[in-house]
């Protein structure tokens, strides 16, 4: 791997760190305010609001601009969300402005792992990025979950600045303070990252941009092997993208756990996700990617059994488990689809199509369990529904690849063959 590849992974671990723990403080302190039960959910709907909004625009800017750059400006997007929670803008509002960052930096950070590396490389590559998000979901909520708790959260309130009235007077506020430090740690790695040397693409009238998006979206969705590898990921991150909420009310009802202990089970998940995307990086190939279908249906039915669960020492595996599955299908699909989008149409508006659909599934259904949520939908009823849906899903998506390889066998064998044979 090429050396702007490590700071690369430096600056997405840092700012991916800062994100997870913000959404334990953000959780917490809408506990305290007393705000209505239904908020804690939304926030993930609100996260992805500008990944969907904006989709048509962030991966055109990506691929105007060098990459390093657009990173830069996207965490610091992030600073400002996070510093609006921490001087009392609504943690719904001021968490959308941080999904407004997250929206922009996100092709920039995937695109240019397709500029920086030749096709050979991309499955390492995402397993590298997926293994480093993972460990930063880890660290992130591990940390939010520790500097949330009652004993830390009063030491950080303890500290005094002299001649200085800061104003944080609760541990969520305290936190937040700490998080943002997260965020200048990533600043400093994106400031570093060199120029890959690829030619910058023109941004497009804003009049145009709309129809271009569409025309990206429906390329991608007709192409045999990038409709397979968007229609899994599609899936997967959008209820991996709500379990990380979902596990703190499955926690307190059947282990009875604060937000803080679940916090640290949220950990767990992410680390088999890890150790998932390690085996992911070191046997599986672009062309192989489409067979790891069947653990996207595990992933459904791993969840389903975890509302039977009422012990800690049976929870661990089986969310051990559950995101081993997922990890070991997100790596190679994210590699065919980045591969097979940047021959499409780049990769800035690749990344931005595969945002807006992802992100679209975590807002449909974050909408979907909010309002179940506000209706007095149980923990372990949700759960049930989010696997069901995946097992199910899953299966149809692995019934359409057969249906591609019965019906379009020379099509589906020549993008094999360019999946093989591209070492740009």
């Amino acid at each position: 791997m090429q050396r702007g590849f490590y700071t690369i992974m430096a600056a997405q671990f840092f700012s991916s760190l800062a994100d997870q723990a913000l959404l334990i403080a953000a959780i917490e302190m809408l506990k305290l305010s007393g705000a209505p039960q239904w908020q804690q959910p939304a926030l993930i709907p609100m996260f992805a609001f500008f990944y969907v909004v904006l989709a048509p625009f962030v991966g055109a800017f990506a691929d105007r601009f060098p990459k390093g750059k657009v990173m830069l400006v996207a965490n610091t997007i992030k600073v400002v969300g996070c510093l609006m929670m921490l001087f009392g803008v609504h943690p719904l509002l001021a968490y959308s402005v941080v999904g407004l960052g997250a929206a922009a930096y996100s092709p920039a950070k995937y695109g240019i792992l397709t500029e920086l590396l030749p096709a050979s490389q991309l499955v390492k590559a995402n397993g590298w990025i997926e293994g480093l998000t993972i460990a930063s979901i880890v660290f992130g909520v591990a940390l939010g979950g520790v500097l949330v708790a009652p004993k830390v959260g009063a030491w950080l309130l303890g500290v005094d600045v002299p001649y200085l009235n800061t104003g944080i007077d609760t541990s969520p506020e305290a936190a937040i303070t700490v998080i943002v430090f997260g965020y200048v740690i990533a600043a400093i790695f994106n400031s570093r990252i060199p120029h890959t040397g690829v030619a910058m693409q023109p941004m497009p009238a804003a009049s145009k941009l709309l129809p271009e998006f569409w025309e990206c979206n429906t390329r991608l969705w007709r192409d045999k092997l990038g409709q397979i590898s968007l229609a899994a990921t599609t899936l997967f991150w959008g209820v991996a993208g709500n379990m990380r909420y979902i596990v703190i009310p499955w926690a307190a009802a059947a282990l009875s756990y604060t937000t803080s202990q679940a916090a640290m089970l949220q950990g767990v998940v992410g680390l088999g996700t890890a150790v998932g995307a390690v085996i992911a990086s070191s046997r599986m190939t672009l062309d192989r990617a489409t067979s790891t279908i069947p653990y996207g249906i595990g992933i459904g039915l791993a969840a389903i059994s975890m509302v039977f669960i009422d012990s800690l020492w049976v929870a661990i595996p089986f969310l051990i488990l559950l995101g081993a599955f997922g990890g070991y299908l997100v790596v190679p699909m994210n590699a065919l689809l980045q591969h097979r989008g940047h021959l499409l149409m780049g990769a800035g508006r690749s990344i931005a199509v595969q945002n807006f659909n992802e992100q679209a599934c975590i807002l449909f259904l974050g909408a979907l369990y909010t309002g179940l949520t506000a209706m007095g939908l149980s923990a372990f009823a949700s759960i049930t529904v989010f696997g069901t849906i995946v097992a199910f899903t899953m299966f149809m998506v692995g019934r359409w690849h057969r249906s591609n390889l019965i019906n379009h066998p020379a099509e589906v064998e020549r993008l094999l063959n360019i999946a093989r044979s591209d070492k740009h």
